[in-house]
């Protein structure tokens, strides 16, 4: 019993953050909701692995990276969530919506290895060593996607503009 408490209060402090990090992975809110339900999952069942890890955050992050790599490798194109069935979708969305869009294209021009390490970073505030410890690579590695990462963001036009440096 003294497992599922810790492992719900977890789940409470870690949810939104985890869907906000599949969100920037490149998942809808639906999407990334389910994916990281898949995570928890995974997790649940190795719980005490989970718990006896190094640094538990980063072992989720990277259930949550092979969770989400292995969905992007389906083919089904089957139903697909919506975030809000049209008869509920009464609230106004439109704040951000523009802000929101530049930083999504901006992250879609980036590979999926430096979006990850950008997510991971910036997003999961993960350290060097815990993000090469997810993603499985050398420190040098994380360092140099990150580089890369953050010249391409910084010559993005869309973002130069909300800089208001365009």
């Amino acid at each position: 019993m003294a497992g599922d408490a810790d492992f719900s209060e977890y789940v409470a402090a870690r949810w939104p953050g985890l869907v906000r990090s599949a969100v920037l992975l490149g998942c809808t809110r639906p999407e990334a909701e389910d994916l990281v339900q898949t995570t928890l999952e995974r997790c649940l069942v190795k719980w005490g692995k989970v718990r006896e890890a190094d640094d538990r955050d980063a072992y989720v992050h990277r259930v949550l990276i092979n969770v989400f790599i292995s969905a992007r490798r389906r083919r089904w194109t089957g139903e697909k969530p919506v975030s809000d069935p049209p008869e509920r979708a009464s609230r106004d969305e439109t704040a951000g919506v523009d802000d929101t869009d530049a930083m999504m294209r901006a992250l879609d021009r980036l590979g999926t290895d430096q979006r990850t390490a950008v997510v991971l970073r910036y997003y999961a505030h993960l350290t060097d060593p815990q993000i090469a410890s997810v993603l499985g690579v050398a420190i040098g590695t994380v360092k140099s996607r990150l580089s890369r990462a953050v010249k391409v963001l910084a010559e993005d036009p869309g973002l130069a503009e909300l800089r208001g440096t365009r």
